[in-house]
């Protein structure tokens, strides 16, 4: 249980960049990823924008077969998988058993399923593929990663709403840390922007109708916030221990210091309004790491841009962080939510800010609010010298996730 986790890999494929470095130097130059759906025609229903990915080319990382027999949100989770596996070195080949999985996604493959029933309802086709079904599970993103690279080590897919990226690699961690791997590949993946989602969630009156103005739709705790957008994407880390990652001499980007997860108990889609449960879950991973409040030198926080959440989160930051809480940034103004995915993708933003000393702003942000009163970078990246930051992701059920990354030292 003492040992230490290193992060020796990212990955991440996100509306605002393929790759870490195209990913990053989207957050930090301020692009925005929203824009009018063109995955089918919208124009039927009351949310017409999200944040899809765009020019991804399944070709670069798959074969023929793997592209027909995977759903995009699989793919996404694979090609995030594949550039965090090549980035960290790890020879898998060399203990197989040893190297484990984990697999976070909310929604699984919901978009496929509703096209197939729309497909059959409207009369377009008569047989299902046989296909079907393992593109729609959550499991088989990591089974696909495991069957073409050979890894045989403990494999799990995690399904915690918003919070499944972050929980996947507390999960991870937990395995690590019980013995059952010396290393993991943990990765999160989402792509669920069909009308049956947006209908419900548009009706739930969770989402922003802003579609004359998408790329100012995402306020993330601003007074004009009206509800947050969807996004798609992919996310993906190696987790290993510190002995693992210097007995082949690999570069370590970060030390995983503390994680937690907690549950309100309180409502299926709303978190609780005193926000203890939040409070709990970054006070535990702030114990985990044996921090401070005031070490903590930025926070990436859930920050959906919905009217009843970002006062929450706010609040509970408050109470956590005392007077002097460090700088914020949602950076779901930049990417939309990624849901199972953005718990990884946050994660790596708070690893690059403590690497380069710039931490990315919250898009859409202009108006105050007197209910979201931290500093939430608003607009423009700025520079900040930093050792540790957290990533808290909070998802439908009251299910809370805090996450906290060092800089690292030997």
């Amino acid at each position: 249980m003492n040992k230490k986790l290193v992060i020796t890999g990212m990955g991440a494929v996100t509306p605002i960049g393929i790759g870490v470095d195209q990913y990053w130097n989207g957050l930090i130059s301020g692009v925005c990823g929203i824009d009018r759906i063109t995955r089918f025609d919208p124009s039927g229903l009351a949310v017409q924008i999200a944040a899809e990915v765009k020019d991804f080319d399944p070709k670069d990382y798959l074969s023929t077969k793997l592209i027909r027999e995977m759903d995009l949100f699989q793919q996404y989770a694979y090609a995030a998988a594949e550039e965090a596996l090549t980035q960290s070195g790890l020879d898998v080949e060399k203990n197989p058993d040893r190297i484990g999985l984990l697999m976070g996604t909310a929604m699984n493959g919901v978009s496929t399923t509703a096209e197939t029933q729309a497909e059959l309802s409207e009369g377009k086709s008569k047989k299902v593929s046989p296909r079907f079904v393992p593109k729609i599970l959550g499991n088989l993103a990591a089974a696909q990663f495991s069957i073409a690279k050979g890894i045989h080590g403990p494999s799990y897919t995690l399904n915690t709403a918003c919070s499944s990226g972050g929980d996947a690699i507390a999960m991870a961690a937990t395995l690590i840390l019980a013995g059952q791997a010396d290393a993991m590949v943990v990765m999160g993946g989402e792509s669920s922007l069909c009308p049956v989602v947006l209908g419900s969630l548009a009706q739930a009156k969770a989402l922003s109708r802003n579609n004359e103005n998408p790329k100012s739709a995402c306020r993330p705790f601003d007074a004009d916030r009206d509800g947050f957008i969807m996004g798609e994407g992919g996310g993906a880390l190696i987790l290993e221990t510190e002995e693992s990652a210097q007995t082949r001499s690999a570069e370590i980007f970060a030390h995983l210091a503390g994680y937690a997860n907690t549950s309100d108990g309180y409502h299926v889609t709303s978190p609780d309004p005193s926000g203890k449960g939040a409070v709990a879950c970054m006070n535990i991973a702030l114990s985990m790491a044996g921090l401070e409040p005031r070490q903590i030198g930025y926070i990436n926080a859930h920050g959906t841009s919905t009217p009843v959440g970002d006062p929450i989160e706010t609040s509970a930051i408050k109470e956590v962080f005392g007077a002097t809480p460090p700088p914020v940034s949602s950076t779901k103004g930049a990417t939309g939510h990624l849901m199972g995915a953005g718990g990884i993708t946050e994660t790596i933003a708070c690893i690059q800010a403590i690497r380069t000393g710039t931490l990315p702003p919250t898009l859409g942000y202009k108006t105050p609010d007197p209910e979201c009163d931290l500093d939430y970078v608003p607009g423009k990246a700025r520079q900040a010298e930093i050792q540790a930051a957290m990533s808290n992701a909070l998802g439908f059920g009251g299910q809370n996730s805090s996450l906290i990354v060092q800089k690292y030292e030997k």
